[in-house]
């Protein structure tokens, strides 16, 4: 069974889920549909970080303090760290790696929102997105949602930086090193059967997840993909079958 006909399936039996599929070239499904992406919008941050380093505005050895103001719970290891101030470097790997919300509000309070937004603009973007810092409760006056974003753009983003082909080949490369460090294998990326903690030669990517959201977008040499799915929480297990489904077909 193709690739397109195992996402027709699985878009068939999940009348529920709200799906936006991008594997250029072999599969796909509402690729221009905006969806809730979580952590996915960290993305924007990151490549903004990059593109500061390589021009030389923003000095990577730059030490940045823990802001109380600024912590927020559930995913990071900063949180747990009795460091209080880390390099712009190793705020960004920490933000890769396991997607570190302390460490993306303290990055994000140096680069500033509307850089990010810039850079977004920059690459062409225009339903991916990060809106906010990360919260630990959203209310009525602040954005509904940390980010938005659709598979067909972040899929050709993840292309970009595998041919290292966005912005400069310079920031690419510090990009896919970023990304090599993810530690969160377990949608789309379970399929290639590569260690968590140690995957340095063959995928990278980076995941969103949320109360009803679920999103993988990545890389294995030059195959770029990004799933991502908005749904009711009874559905996860589901979804989450169905990424892996995906991945195996991928791998």
């Amino acid at each position: 069974m193709g690739l397109q006909e195992i996402v027709d399936g699985i878009v068939a039996g999940t009348p529920g889920v709200r799906w936006s599929i991008a594997v250029p070239g072999r599969a796909g499904h509402e690729p221009g549909r905006r969806l809730r992406t979580a952590s996915i919008g960290k993305l924007l941050l990151l490549i903004e970080t990059a593109r500061r380093i390589e021009a030389g505005e923003l000095d990577p050895a730059e030490r940045l303090t823990k802001d109380p103001a600024l912590a927020v719970a559930d995913s990071g290891l900063w949180q747990h760290l009795r460091i209080e101030a880390l390099p712009v470097a190793d705020l960004a790997v920490l933000i890769a790696a396991v997607s570190d919300n302390y460490a993306t509000n303290v990055l994000l309070a140096r680069v500033g929102l509307p850089a990010v937004r810039a850079v977004a603009g920059r690459l062409g973007l225009h339903e991916t997105a990060l809106l906010d810092r990360v919260r630990g409760k959203r209310e009525t006056h602040h954005p509904p949602t940390l980010s938005t974003g659709a598979a067909g753009e972040l899929a050709h983003l993840m292309e970009r930086i595998a041919r290292r082909e966005l912005l400069t080949p310079a920031v690419s490369e510090r990009m896919d090193g970023w990304l090599a460090t993810s530690a969160d294998l377990s949608m789309v990326a379970s399929g290639f059967d590569a260690d968590p903690l140690a995957h340095t030669t063959t995928v990278r990517n980076k995941t969103g997840t949320d109360d009803g959201i679920r999103a993988d977008v990545g890389y294995a040499g030059d195959q770029a993909y990004a799933v991502l799915a908005n749904f009711r929480p009874e559905d996860t297990a589901e979804v989450i079958r169905a990424m892996r489904e995906i991945g195996r077909a991928l791998s």
